[in-house]
């Protein structure tokens, strides 16, 4: 029989505290032995545990319940709640505890302390883990980020959903609540650049590609795009592009990875017909186009809108 078969279920295969334990009726002595591994005060392990097969959250909940007024944090409460946009210190390993003030900062071996001012509906709590929100671990965030990338995330919470794939009906926070939410913590550190995210995030993005392809072409003067936006062609037949530009009849359309598929391609057939039956220039832009800032793919949409009459004020 093994030594842990008697363990409680729930702390068997994950961290656990000192004080869950006792709980559950493992007794100080026997949590002394040497097949438990002391983790950080008053936090425990069982000896030989994989912590590679163990969840983020899993290995991040025990901190925030003997931490009082804490919750998981900056990169760990990013990675948890599986946000888009390049945040360097993801990759680190180390785990984010924020606790509110005035109490003293988290010092623990293994984690990175912050110390904050929460209000209540800046911390959820998720299967017995407090962590920030979305909105407020974009925020946290900001100063390790580049604007585009803060762009990226604000642009995934602002989006309006597809309930039928994604079992949700309304967006994660409006555009609204986030400028409430900066302007609640003015002294933020990356609160200039979160401000200046917030001013180009957008309402109807779909992937991290889509925004950045928004953000290229706004930076190079095209005009603003409507996003993901239902739109009538000829004979009753609605297409929604990515991008469109209705006054032009220019539709840009990101193909990923899920485009090389069969059935897909030919439903990519089905769509280029229907525009150009249309009188619409339907313009594809893939992966490739997307390097060296993109420049091939706004390359690509100002052709086209020029094809179709476009020209920049300067040139009216």
């Amino acid at each position: 029989m093994s030594a842990f078969e008697n363990f409680p279920s729930s702390i068997r295969n994950s961290p656990f505290t000192v004080a869950q334990a006792q709980e559950l009726g493992l007794s100080y002595a026997r949590l002394r032995r040497q097949d438990i591994v002391n983790l950080s005060r008053g936090i425990k392990a069982i000896h030989g545990q994989d912590d590679a097969a163990l969840s983020l959250a899993l290995l991040t909940r025990p901190y925030t319940q003997v931490t009082g007024y804490s919750a998981a944090s900056h990169a760990t409460a990013f990675i948890l709640w599986e946000l888009p946009g390049f945040l360097p210190e993801a990759t680190s390993g180390t785990i984010h505890i924020s606790r509110q003030y005035p109490h003293s900062i988290p010092r623990r071996s293994g984690i990175q302390g912050h110390r904050t001012m929460f209000d209540t509906d800046e911390v959820q709590l998720v299967d017995g883990l407090w962590l920030t929100s979305r909105a407020r671990t974009w925020l946290d965030c900001a100063r390790s980020m580049s604007v585009e990338e803060l762009v990226v995330t604000a642009d995934h919470l602002i989006r309006i959903p597809r309930p039928a794939f994604e079992r949700r009906n309304e967006e994660y926070v409006t555009l609204e609540e986030l400028s409430e939410l900066l302007s609640r913590h003015p002294g933020t550190p990356g609160i200039v650049k979160a401000r200046a995210a917030l001013e180009l995030a957008r309402v109807g993005s779909d992937s991290p590609q889509e925004t950045k392809l928004r953000l290229a072409c706004s930076a190079a003067g095209l005009p603003e795009p409507h996003l993901n936006e239902p739109t009538l062609l000829v004979n009753g037949v609605i297409r929604q592009p990515d991008q469109s530009y209705p006054d032009y009849k220019v539709a840009v359309e990101y193909d990923g990875n899920t485009h090389a598929d069969p059935r897909q391609v030919e439903k990519d057939v089905l769509r280029a017909e229907d525009y150009a039956n249309a009188g619409w220039s339907e313009v594809r832009i893939m992966r490739h186009h997307m390097q060296n800032d993109a420049k091939e793919a706004v390359r690509k949409v100002r052709e086209a809108l020029w094809a179709h009459g476009w020209r920049p004020s300067s040139d009216l």
